[in-house]
């Protein structure tokens, strides 16, 4: 929809209710594309309602009138699912409302546009935790986390957005409210419905609310820096700290050099930590009740890791503000590529063992198409998930890889499929990934998924064009 007759506008503003409208000064950063991608959305209106029955009518009138929607959250996507191309656009930023909080269930009930930062905070208000950490906590929403499953950087041990999802309500394309807000731990009552909505990324209906697991809250997190001379060493280390008796090994980030050097390069706070150069760093993280007793552990098993080769050297944080320090190392990464002008980015996730020989036989591949690139490997070793980035050569123009980006993402995804994997582990699909989602997945998964939208979704409203 190029345009929106006046008719159209006054009745979905009526519905939206005060301050419902997004006014254009607001809304030119709503239509953006984080990662700075050619890509500049436009919408006839943007509608933020405050309450999930405001939202109920707001749907059930486009639906009626066959309008299209766009939900959005905290505009934190990376690919591209939640800019407008003409649709209707629904902010979720006026529902995030704490519905309740229990210290006896474990459970956080809250609305899907608080951000994730707001949720972590709320159950640290009872002395819970809820594990998911993103880079973007402070502006990504619940209900864009939910509804593209994210992970982070505590999956190790916690698991996705989708393990800690007990209940929904959402927002059928016709506006009908589905409460499906479970609070119970065991609930064998027919079809888990809730399971259709998460990573649906807003295809199948909006999430309003969500019922959100909880866990006790660790009282001490001691974070470690290691370098290594291979990825299979890295992988022996995680084997052996998990074996530590002493708590929960929650983050276990592979750095390559390529990247540990790039972020200390364009990253005013980012320091290098370890004197000695190596091909990977590992950046890990144990939770767990006594520090003194994690060290204990922890720093024996370093030495004998040391003792062994399967680290360089190694580094223990001692204060929060070391802790702080080495995880700079890791969030900023993405924030150390952008002056880098046009690159490929791939997140994709293959089986833990199999990373040392996906990142070989990737990067043999890149090398035949682009000999000098810049690969920035990076990520969530402890469940397979590598942020797989290729930057142009050092000294070359900021497009150089442009005219290269097809060509680079067909390789790394092929190498992927060599072995079982990903080629969408935590982003999504959005827009960027519809032609790989209709290459690389099979002919019954798609025609399955395209049976449950055409269910929901009859008219084809919610989100068009994202996923198919």
């Amino acid at each position: 929809m190029s345009d929106l007759p006046d008719q159209h506008k006054q009745a979905l503003a009526t519905r939206a209710g005060p301050g419902g409208v997004i006014g254009k000064t607001a809304l030119a950063a709503l239509l953006q594309e984080q990662r700075g991608r050619d890509l500049s959305g436009h919408t006839p209106l943007a509608l933020a309602p405050n309450s999930p029955e405001a939202l109920s009518k707001i749907m059930a009138y486009c639906y009626q009138h066959d309008l299209a929607m766009v939900p959005q959250g905290g505009n934190s996507g990376l690919v591209g699912g939640q800019i407008p191309h003409g649709e209707i656009l629904i902010s979720l930023r006026r529902m995030r409302a704490v519905r309740a909080a229990s210290v006896e269930n474990f459970t956080l009930t809250i609305e899907a546009g608080a951000t994730l930062w707001e949720a972590q905070q709320e159950a640290e208000k009872i002395n819970l935790l809820f594990p998911i950490s993103i880079g973007s906590e402070g502006s990504c929403q619940i209900g864009g986390n939910i509804a593209t499953n994210a992970g982070g950087v505590n999956v190790l041990h916690y698991g996705n957005m989708r393990e800690q999802v007990l209940g929904l309500e959402v927002i059928l394309p016709d506006g009908t409210i589905w409460n499906g807000l479970n609070r119970l731990r065991k609930n064998n009552s027919g079809y888990d419905l809730k399971q259709i909505f998460i990573g649906a990324e807003g295809t199948l209906g909006i999430i309003s609310a969500a019922v959100l697991r909880l866990y006790p809250r660790p009282k001490t997190k001691t974070t470690f820096y290691t370098s290594t001379a291979s990825v299979e060493k890295a992988l022996a280390l995680m084997t052996m700290i998990r074996a530590v008796p002493c708590g929960a090994l929650t983050s276990f980030e592979l750095i390559s050099d390529a990247a540990e050097r790039l972020t200390v390069a364009n990253i005013p706070a980012a320091q290098k930590p370890l004197s000695h150069q190596a091909p990977f760093y590992v950046l890990g993280e144990i939770s767990g009740e006594d520090e003194a007793l994690i060290q204990q552990f922890l720093e024996p098993a370093l030495a004998q890791a040391l003792k062994t080769k399967l680290i360089e050297d190694a580094t223990i944080a001692q204060t929060e503000r070391h802790r702080c320090r080495l995880w700079t190392l890791r969030h900023e990464i993405s924030a150390a590529m952008r002056p880098e002008g046009a690159a490929f980015k791939g997140d994709i996730a293959v089986p833990v063992a199999a990373v040392p020989d996906f990142l070989r036989m990737t990067e043999k591949a890149v090398r035949q198409i682009c000999p000098k690139a810049r690969i920035i490997a990076f990520g969530h070793l402890g469940d397979g998930n590598i942020h797989y980035d290729i930057i142009r050569p050092e000294g070359t123009a900021l497009d150089h890889l442009a005219p290269l980006r097809d060509q680079l993402e067909e390789a790394v995804l092929d190498c992927v499929e060599t072995f079982q994997g990903s080629f969408a582990a935590e982003h999504g699909i959005g827009l960027f990934k519809r032609a790989q989602m209709l290459k690389r997945k099979d002919a019954v998964t798609m025609a399955m998924m395209r049976r449950l939208k055409k269910t929901f979704d009859p008219k084809g409203l919610m989100n068009p064009g994202r996923i198919f």
